[in-house]
């Protein structure tokens, strides 16, 4: 008798679930208060594109580091001795 409870409660909790994913899909339609008729699509996309190369950090990596500038600091850095670790191993 237990066994057929503990089934009709998964059910139960997967009937829940798929009425909030199609509850959430309903509430993705735009709001009437939103007006982009005016808007122009992709009006700043390549000046963003060509001025940025985003990379997300680790958060351990991300703790190491303060601003952008320590980052790039610390990659040209390690870009130098890569860069001169090669040159010794073709010389």
């Amino acid at each position: 008798m237990a066994l057929s409870f503990e089934w009709d409660k998964r059910k139960a909790d997967m009937k829940k679930r798929n009425k909030s994913k199609s509850k959430a899909r309903n509430s993705d339609q735009m709001r009437p208060e939103y007006d982009f008729s005016k808007g122009v699509r992709g009006k700043h996309a390549a000046r963003c594109a060509a001025g940025s190369n985003v990379v997300v950090l680790a958060p351990d990596v991300a703790r190491q580091f303060q601003t952008a500038d320590d980052v790039n600091e610390t990659l040209r850095a390690v870009a130098k001795l890569m860069e001169r670790r090669r040159k010794r191993q073709t010389a």
